[in-house]
């Protein structure tokens, strides 16, 4: 069975990385990261409708099983050379890693284009839906537990930054980054993007992971900033903000991205969180050659950002309004394990 840890035990931990401590996490991670990377390995292999039979999927299996070998011939660690070593191996697996989340959609993708050629899709997809959510908070979880080890060796962190862990996380500033960010990808696009109006008390802190706040406040806003754009694009009205409001209650921080794009139909709403849902009118083609980051791609976006905030005890939930446009909720807490 993995080992939970939980995003306080990280920060308690973290706040004095001692060479004994840094040991001690190296060989924590050499117990459990081949655990965790195991089991999904097993799973990939054993997927329903021939999934695991595509290149893409046999690709992403290839990178787990290297891994996990890659971790298991490592020999003990057991003192600060050996930890060091460890700790450069297990930073090329979370590079080997990067392009999981696009591989396994590529590979998703192809399925749905050969076997499902209508937008609905069949009663048994839902088995590699609840595959796909276990496959990716697993990755999340792996990818936290190195990036937080790895981080710790930073020579000198900034002020209240354990590992990847910000004990004063500003989330009107991180809404402003994934606001620009998110309206930069939308210019490239369109020519023009919408304004975005950000409310809220800009010295509320609290301790979260900032990658983790950004990728979801990046993906809702770039979701809104395409609706609006779409909606207005060839009309004389004056193109309406999106709106974001941070607020802070006694259980979570949640911040509402709210748009006038128009709205989801009510026959979308519920899969609205299946992976290959879009709302866009083209889809890119994944198989040619990528330019980064687009404003659509193939509906891995509103899903993965669910489990980035469920990762940690939070939630995202959606509220449309056809006709008019979308709010949508993110509920933030720092308080569950991970």
């Amino acid at each position: 069975k993995q080992t939970g840890v939980s995003l306080r035990y990280m920060m308690e931990f973290g706040s004095v990385p001692t060479d004994r401590n840094l040991l001690l996490s190296a060989q924590f991670l050499q117990k459990e990261l081949p655990i965790r990377i195991a089991r999904r390995a097993l799973e990939l292999e054993s997927l329903p409708f021939g999934l695991s039979a595509k290149p893409a999927i046999l690709k992403v299996r290839d990178w787990y099983l290297d891994s996990f070998r890659d971790i298991r011939y490592f020999p003990e660690v057991r003192n600060r050379d050996d930890e060091l070593a460890f700790t450069q191996m297990i930073k090329m697996i979370k590079v080997r890693h990067n392009n999981v989340v696009p591989t396994m959609a590529l590979g998703v993708q192809q399925l749905k284009n050969e076997q499902f050629s209508s937008r609905k899709l069949p009663p048994g997809f839902d088995e590699i839906h609840g595959f796909l959510d276990r496959f990716y908070m697993s990755r999340i979880g792996i990818r936290m537990l190195i990036g937080q080890h790895v981080a710790l060796h930073e020579p000198e962190p900034e002020p209240g930054v354990i590992g990847l862990i910000n004990t004063k996380l500003s989330p009107i500033q991180v809404a402003q980054i994934a606001s620009e960010d998110a309206r930069s990808i939308c210019m490239r696009e369109y020519g023009s993007a919408p304004d975005i109006n950000i409310y809220g008390d800009q010295n509320l802190t609290f301790p979260y992971v900032t990658s983790h706040l950004h990728l979801m406040l990046f993906e809702l806003v770039k979701n809104s900033l395409r609706a609006v754009q779409e909606r207005y694009m060839n009309s004389d009205k004056d193109v309406p903000p999106v709106r974001i409001i941070v607020a802070d209650g006694t259980e979570d921080v949640t911040i509402k991205v709210s748009d006038e794009g128009g709205g989801i139909r009510r026959s979308g709403l519920p899969r609205i969180f299946t992976y290959l849902y879009s709302t866009a009118k083209n889809l890119p083609d994944m198989e040619g050659p990528s330019e980064g980051v687009t404003m659509a791609g193939y509906g891995f976006g509103l899903p993965v950002s669910r489990l980035y905030a469920r990762y940690f005890g939070g939630d995202l939930q959606i509220i449309s309004m056809e006709g008019y446009g979308t709010v949508i909720f993110c509920f933030v807490s720092a308080n569950l394990s991970a």
